[in-house]
């Protein structure tokens, strides 16, 4: 058991839909006030467990608590204590961004003057002031994002759950999302994020744990998680592939590394334990070579190498787990 306070516990929650297995008991502990990424591809059990969660559903077996909270026992407390955000927006497209908030408040139990107090709160934290008199319809995909968000906040939740929160945005719309995540986080609450983005998990994520097939396969900081596949890599790109032999001779007689060669994408790469001193070094073998460099940098491996290499297939290979949730 972690010793720090924790917002999200679960033990062993499994759930079935007939012969499809969910979740095939879910271990997560989620330390307070930071942002956890649920990483997996689709169907891996990703919406299924922040369903549980957030009471929406039943786990077939297992324990979940949440803000301390029992999800079965306690399920009216848990309510009182989060926020949701769905893979699609939920706001009236009808209503203008300040009536959708306005609405949301009063169903949430707010008076009018609280109500419209804390939807003006939120419309200038979320850059929403300006277009808060339009309709929905007319507001872009990030718009209505961050309306949605802005809804989940409107009872100030310990826990927010985003689910795959940036589907479908452009990546200027991504980012001012991302920031606003951070934002929340920054205030004292905590996130848990699903995502098939990898970047948006490196970005965001202070803790990730690797779902697949409904249960954790991985979990630890980004960073740590790159330690499992191996550390900085130099990477050497030719356009000619037939320069591939001579430029993994030079680098291998001027590293003291093993060499690989990638032929499907002419990269010849190399450990990098020291990154200046490899960097440095092989730039001196290459210098007066015959082959064509069309890149050379040392990089970190990125968390999609990492799916791959813990899973064997690719972080958007699609199963049916949350598939049949859905229908």
């Amino acid at each position: 058991m972690s010793p720090e306070p924790l917002a999200v516990r679960t033990e062993g929650l499994r759930k079935n839909y007939g012969d499809t297995v969910a979740l095939a008991g879910l271990d997560l502990e989620v330390p307070a006030g930071t942002v956890f990424g649920l990483l997996g591809p689709n169907g891996a059990g990703k919406t299924t467990a922040v369903r549980v969660l957030a009471t929406l559903l039943r786990a077939d077996s297992g324990h979940a608590e949440v803000a301390g909270f029992d999800v079965r026992s306690q399920a009216a407390r848990v309510r009182s204590v989060i926020g949701l955000t769905g893979q699609y927006a939920s706001v009236d497209e009808l209503l203008t961004g300040r009536e959708n908030l306005v609405m949301f408040a009063r169903l949430y139990g707010l008076s009018p003057r609280d109500a419209h107090a804390r939807s003006e709160e939120l419309l200038g934290r979320f850059d929403l002031l300006a277009a808060a008199d339009r309709r929905v319809s007319g507001y872009s995909g990030g718009m209505r994002r961050r309306l949605d968000l802005a809804t989940g906040l409107i009872q100030r939740p310990d826990v927010l759950f985003l689910d795959e929160p940036t589907t479908g945005l452009d990546p200027r719309s991504r980012l001012r999302v991302w920031e606003s995540v951070r934002g929340l986080v920054n205030a004292g609450t905590t996130v848990v994020l699903t995502t098939q983005y990898l970047e948006e998990a490196d970005r965001l994520a202070d803790h990730v744990a690797v779902i697949d097939h409904g249960r954790v396969i991985a979990e630890g900081t980004p960073d740590a998680l790159r330690s499992r596949v191996g550390g900085d890599r130099l990477d050497v790109i030719v356009r000619d592939p037939a320069d591939l032999g001579v430029v993994a001779d030079l680098l291998g007689a001027a590293l003291t590394a093993p060499v690989t060669v990638h032929h499907q994408d002419h990269r010849v790469g190399v450990p990098a334990a020291d990154r200046l001193d490899v960097l440095t070094r092989a730039v001196r073998a290459l210098e007066g070579s015959t082959a064509t460099i069309v890149d050379i940098g040392v990089r970190r491996p990125g968390l999609d190498e990492v799916f791959l290499a813990l899973t064997g297939h690719p972080s958007t290979e699609h199963d049916h787990a949350d598939e049949v949730m859905a229908s």
